[in-house]
């Protein structure tokens, strides 16, 4: 049984995994954080005091870390003894610590796929050009690596297996929804570190279409849905992390995914991509200085850490799976619906943040209790999926269902399905 966390990044999901590990400390130990910003990590040490989400009385310390240097984030984790590393940082980060992570032994957990600075969307599929190099190192030391444990990648995946595995014979299409259906206030701001975020959407659009990768542009193809809760929405065929593992791991000809975006968003992000504001080469302005353009409107934009006070309304994300169950073609959406105000009320965090950071804890959670502890490296599809959703029942991310039948609690559905077994 692994104990002792060691958190890695300090914005608003990282938030979020400290108090979600504190509510849950009694199981996973001491907590540790860890971000460049010394200061960052004192103030989530003291809100997680203030709000009193330490479950039983623990060790919560912090630590100031550049997270680039694997030889330090290996020290670290030899110093604290955490035996499971939530990376939380930038997606910059992920190889050097998974690196250390192989090297001690602790179980990985990150959110969001390795990003290599120099390149924006690289060949599909994604997690081949750096994370599946080091499966096999992994497997060789016994490391539980677990990747892309947020929402999207996270929570979707295991939506995706328990459907193809549960829910039909054979399934045709995953549509994977992503809607905020909120709003911050603010003119125009991200979710999330802006400098991912806009990576995400200046390359190309890759998606499983046909057993085949497909390139479209950004904003090139639009669907609308009538979703639960926040109603009718559009949304944008957009390449997206689970893509490429879910690819490779379902027998599904035809996966997307599809996030919803305002006209004032897609107006503001033309004009900076048009411009080549949004570029991640370096260019040299008339007084000599060097400088990246993705990284300046980084640094202009609202924290989005901040956006969390002021942030109203919902958000909406699910899987959308089409497909065949007892020779009838049926459709089943499997989704969470979130509020902003409520995770901030909860943990001082908006909603994006929320459903980010608490399947990260949940995860190390299942790992330190056994469930989860593979001892090698995986993508959420490949580990039981009911566990996860079980424990975010209980966490604040409850599943539920719809289809022919109408909707429901994924847990109303199973009981119903063990009343019928004892009929």
């Amino acid at each position: 049984m692994k104990k002792n966390v060691l958190i890695i990044g300090a914005g608003g999901v990282g938030q979020v995994v400290a108090h979600k590990c504190a509510q849950n400390n009694d199981v996973l130990g001491d907590i540790h954080i860890a971000s460049r910003s010394i200061e960052k990590c004192r103030a989530i040490a003291s809100d997680v005091h203030t709000r009193r989400s330490m479950k039983i009385a623990g060790k919560l310390e912090v630590h100031e870390l550049d997270a680039m240097d694997s030889a330090a984030t290996r020290d670290l984790i030899n110093r604290t003894n955490a035996q499971i590393v939530i990376n939380v940082g930038s997606a910059f980060v992920n190889m050097p610590v998974l690196e250390a992570c192989i090297e001690t032994g602790a179980a990985y957990l990150d959110t969001a796929i390795h990003e290599d600075p120099a390149h924006v969307c690289e060949q599909p599929p994604w997690y081949a050009n750096h994370e599946w190099k080091r499966r096999e190192r992994c497997d060789a030391a016994g490391v539980t690596a677990i990747l892309g444990i947020g929402f999207d990648p996270g929570v979707v995946n295991a939506y995706a297996a328990l459907a193809v595995n549960e829910y039909f014979d054979s399934v045709d299409s995953i549509d994977i929804i992503d809607i905020n259906a909120g709003s911050h206030g603010r003119y125009f701001a991200t979710n999330f570190n802006p400098e991912i975020n806009f990576r995400e959407f200046t390359g190309t659009v890759w998606t499983w279409q046909d057993s085949q990768w497909k390139a479209n542009r950004m904003f090139e193809v639009k669907r609308e849905d009538d979703l639960p809760v926040v109603g009718r929405q559009a949304s944008y065929l957009t390449g997206h992390d689970e893509l490429h593992s879910l690819s490779q791991h379902l027998n599904v000809p035809n996966i997307r995914f599809w996030m919803g975006f305002s006209e004032h968003y897609i107006n503001v992000f033309n004009v900076l991509n048009n411009i080549g504001l949004l570029s991640e080469k370096p260019v040299t302005t008339d007084c000599g200085q060097t400088v990246v353009p993705l990284q300046v409107v980084k640094a202009v934009l609202p924290d989005p850490a901040s956006l969390a006070p002021d942030y109203t309304g919902k958000t909406c994300i699910g899987d959308l799976v089409k497909g065949r169950w007892q020779d009838q073609e049926r459709e089943v959406f499997i989704y969470n619906i979130c509020d902003h105000k409520a995770a901030y009320e909860e943990v001082g965090s908006q909603g994006i943040s929320y459903t980010a950071g608490v399947p990260a804890a949940a995860a190390a959670v299942l790992i330190a209790k056994g469930e989860w502890d593979v001892r090698r490296m995986v993508n959420v599809e490949q580990l039981p999926a009911r566990p996860l959703l079980a424990l975010l029942e209980t966490m604040g991310l409850p599943t539920r269902i719809r289809d022919e039948r109408g909707e429901r609690s994924l847990f109303e559905e199973e009981l119903e399905l063990e009343d019928a077994a004892r009929a």
